[in-house]
């Protein structure tokens, strides 16, 4: 199994691994739990004032014109992407939604649920849109399961994010860890079961007589405290968590991220098939607001500008 963000794979133990890393960053979380239900974190994130004079308004199909909200399933447990502070759900996403927002002149309401389940949010038509972290993937666009089997119609993406796997490494980076090859012959740490093992299981492959030891963990808060006290040399994880938790953890002093993303892929807002207008007026905005910089001032508010896309897209994903 190759690389891939715990958002493009839905298996639990993979998803877990993104969750548990946040233990050490000491970040706020949401676990939802049952299907997409309002449990309390459904917020209003946007705080600009609706208008019918924002630039993009007149692009909205009448619904929204009409109710100024366009609802949002998220599963608010994956800082910093979107998580709960202070009964808010807070992080990238939203603040991307409320710069949206602005120029269509709505609000994005988001409600939290399973991660599992928001698709089915999404046809079902409890929510507008889907906005967590969700890799476009053709098998979304085509409503496939993991076999390949039909199993809806699929949806549309408006990708707006782009994230891969990085290393965490300790700060100042002692063994000068660059890439997957720098750590043959040494010692990582992971989550146990997840696909961050089997990405450091194929390369413990590659790395053949020159041994790369794995210790894996329950989770990945004992992954990083290995790394943290030097018994491993590295972690891995999502980029965008690689980054918060080197933001944080410690006060910023505790780790950092090695070199560059891998296997990286876009995020899409994820939009019924049904809803090309609402889909065409978020890809309009999305590049509305990378061209007048609002984009970028979240990016750099959340310190992953190396996940910025340079242009707005419908189903780029592979």
């Amino acid at each position: 199994m190759t690389a891939s963000t715990t958002r493009r794979k839905t298996t639990a133990k993979s998803r877990i691994a993104a969750v548990g890393a946040l233990a050490v960053a000491g970040a706020l979380l949401l676990t939802a739990c049952g299907d997409q239900t309002n449990s309390g974190s459904g917020t209003k994130e946007s705080d600009t004032a609706t208008s019918s004079a924002a630039p993009l308004f007149a692009k909205l199909p009448k619904k929204y014109q009409d109710s100024r909200v366009i609802k949002v399933g998220t599963d608010a447990s994956y800082a910093p992407m979107e998580y709960e502070e202070g009964g808010k759900i807070v992080g990238i996403d939203p603040d991307i939604a409320a710069a949206l927002g602005k120029e269509l002149g709505v609000k994005f309401e988001f409600t939290s649920g399973t991660f599992d389940g928001l698709i089915s949010s999404l046809n079902t038509g409890r929510q507008d849109v889907v906005m967590s972290a969700m890799s476009d993937t053709k098998a979304r666009q085509e409503g496939l399961d993991d076999k390949g089997k039909k199993v809806g119609k699929g949806v549309d993406f408006v990708d707006y994010f782009t994230s891969g796997v990085s290393l965490l490494v300790k700060k100042g980076n002692p063994e000068k860890i660059t890439s997957l090859d720098d750590l043959c012959g040494k010692t990582v740490a992971v989550q146990r079961g997840t696909i961050y093992e089997d990405t450091f299981k194929a390369q413990a492959t590659k790395c053949g007589d020159k041994k790369l030891s794995i210790e894996p963990f329950d989770t990945d808060a004992e992954a990083q405290n290995r790394v943290k006290i030097g018994g491993a040399v590295a972690d891995l994880n999502d980029y965008p968590v690689a980054a918060h938790i080197a933001k944080t953890a410690g006060g910023g002093n505790t780790f950092e991220v090695a070199g560059n993303q891998t296997d990286a892929g876009p995020f899409g807002i994820a939009v019924n098939k049904d809803n090309a207008q609402l889909r065409d007026a978020l890809k309009e905005a999305l590049a509305t607001i990378i061209k007048n910089g609002e984009y970028a001032k979240v990016l750099e508010k959340w310190d992953v500008k190396n996940s910025a896309v340079t242009e707005a897209a419908v189903n780029a994903g592979k």
